[in-house]
């Protein structure tokens, strides 16, 4: 039976030098009342310092003072990271890119999986996700900074079986885990009955508790023994080792929102206010076009996450289904900190369940960001521009998905872009090229995608690109841009100009409806 401690109580079970795991997809399931205590402990004793974190999409909120790893920050505490994604939290994400602390970063789905794997006391995960990219370790093998390879951990292995390549992604030790729920019973039973995302919870306290570590969960309460639904008691008793009640709850993605979880369906006209016509809204317009009847599709964050905006506002929601990697089915995808859930989802299942599902090759098509791309189609979205950021699932979903659509801002930094009776005005563009010679890390491999046939567009406000015979190809031009001067003077290789050439589609630029229909 798990016992019943306080917040203080449970960071003292935390000890310097300790690998730790942590719940937690951006600011969704993160421990934040333990997390704070920790940071507030460090600062007075010094102690707990020089742990090892290993967590999915490391929890925050993109906010410096904000949930999650924010208030674990300080310098000490934190030695090494093991996690998907990096950035939500910006002081963690900055002592990763400054080598304060060694960073290794693997895909989302292999870090679920993986977690599945040391929990049943396997080596570890073999799999083709992440071949030819910085996963692999031909490249980098996960090391995601300079401290990392001077640490020279090894978390990854190239193996063949019957003549194929794959990597292994090694089991090893976790003592301890941290993690939020929505409640817990008098004997540990731990519900997720308010939760938008449940995450790898039920993965990670396998693999805590199977090899002899300390399980703790937070708690938004606690409730008397048998009052729980079984049906949202994600994990047993006998895996927990302490509950604790939160004393903070002011994290908006732990609030509960009955729309969130299928306890009631709300309206989305009201709540989902269709997008400005900016450029964004352009972009996301334009990968809405290639949009089928039945799809299931999978949206990154960001741009991307547009796609579900241009999907309600066009009334074409109930016609695609659209999927996040947190495990969402259906509905409409929320952005910015609360990206990872959806208002009136289908349903909602495990993390790990639905990489299944993409690794498997479940989805029609995908839309993700992008912040480097060379001339032959390789994409960097997990290193660039002197910040480590990590894939999350975008190495999961872009090789395993048949239509992959890039959809980004065609230069980065301080712009000013207009629209102007139907017409795209750069007024000012931006300094960072996007287009490069050699990108800095390689997220999507152009190799793989023509090893597996894939079809990929890269979509920008000014112009469209498509893949064709491992080079980039220019197919659509946004009316009111010149081609010289807005379009190959802004990128560092010349691509392709395909000999029929044309307009985007002149209702991107407008601001009424499109007018979609699948």
């Amino acid at each position: 039976m798990a016992k019943i401690i306080s917040v203080s109580e449970a960071v003292d079970l935390i000890h310097n030098g300790m690998t730790v795991g942590i719940s937690g997809f951006g600011a969704y399931a993160s421990p934040d009342s333990i997390l704070e205590e920790i940071g507030k402990k460090f600062r007075e004793q010094n102690s707990p310092r020089d742990l090892t974190i290993v967590s999915g999409v490391a929890p925050g909120d993109f906010d410096d003072n904000g949930c999650g790893m924010s208030k674990i920050a300080d310098d000490g505490i934190v030695d090494t990271l093991i996690a998907s994604h990096l950035r939500m939290s910006p002081p963690v994400g900055r002592a990763v890119s400054e080598n304060k602390i060694a960073a290794y970063s693997m895909p989302l789905g292999v870090y679920g999986q993986l977690m599945a794997a040391i929990g049943g006391k396997r080596p570890g995960i073999l799999t083709h996700v992440g071949l030819h990219t910085y996963a692999d370790p031909r490249h980098e093998g996960c090391r995601i900074n300079k401290r990392a390879k001077e640490q020279g951990r090894e978390i990854v292995q190239l193996v063949q079986v019957d003549g194929k390549d794959y990597l292994l992604y090694k089991s090893f030790h976790i003592d301890a885990c941290i993690l939020h729920a929505s409640y817990a019973d008098e004997c540990g039973n731990i519900s997720l009955q308010d939760e938008a995302v449940r995450g790898e919870l039920l993965e990670l306290a396998a693999a805590v508790h199977n090899n002899g570590g300390i399980v703790i969960i937070e708690v938004k309460d606690i409730v008397k023994a048998g009052s729980l639904d079984p049906r949202h008691v994600l994990i047993h008793k006998s895996y927990v080792d302490y509950v604790v009640k939160a004393e903070k709850l002011d994290n908006i993605a732990l609030a509960y929102n009955p729309g969130m979880i299928g306890d009631v369906r709300v309206p989305t006209e009201g709540r989902m206010k269709p997008m400005p016509l900016t450029y964004k809204k352009i972009i996301s317009r334009r990968a809405a076009l290639e949009l089928k009847k039945d799809y299931l599709v999978n949206l990154g964050i960001g741009i991307p996450d547009g796609v579900g905006n241009i999907a309600n506002e066009e009334g074409i929601s109930d016609q695609i289904t659209l999927s996040l990697e947190t495990g969402v089915y259906g509905g409409v995808p929320l952005g910015g900190p609360l990206f990872g859930a959806a208002l009136n989802p289908d349903s909602i299942s495990r993390s790990s369940d639905m990489f299944t599902t993409y690794d498997g090759g479940g989805l029609d098509m995908t839309v993700l960001g992008c912040a480097e791309i060379d001339p032959t189609g390789n994409v960097n979205v997990s290193r660039f521009s002197g910040r480590c950021v990590g894939p999350g699932g975008f190495i999961n979903i872009s090789q395993n998905t048949p239509k992959v659509c890039f959809a980004f801002g065609f230069t980065s930094g301080k712009q000013d872009i207009a629209i102007e009776d139907g017409r795209l005005v750069i007024r000012q563009d931006g300094s960072g090229l996007k287009f490069k010679k050699a990108v800095e890390h390689i997220t999507f491999s152009s190799e793989y995608a023509r090893q597996t046939h894939q079809e990929v567009l890269f979509i920008t406000e000014r112009a469209v690109f498509r893949l064709i015979d491992g080079k980039i190809a220019l197919t659509e031009i946004a009316p009111g841009v010149d081609l010289q001067t807005h379009i190959l003077d802004k990128m560092e290789f010349q691509p392709e100009i395909a000999p029929d050439l044309k307009l985007m589609d002149e209702r991107l630029f407008r601001p009424e409806k499109m007018g979609l229909t699948l």
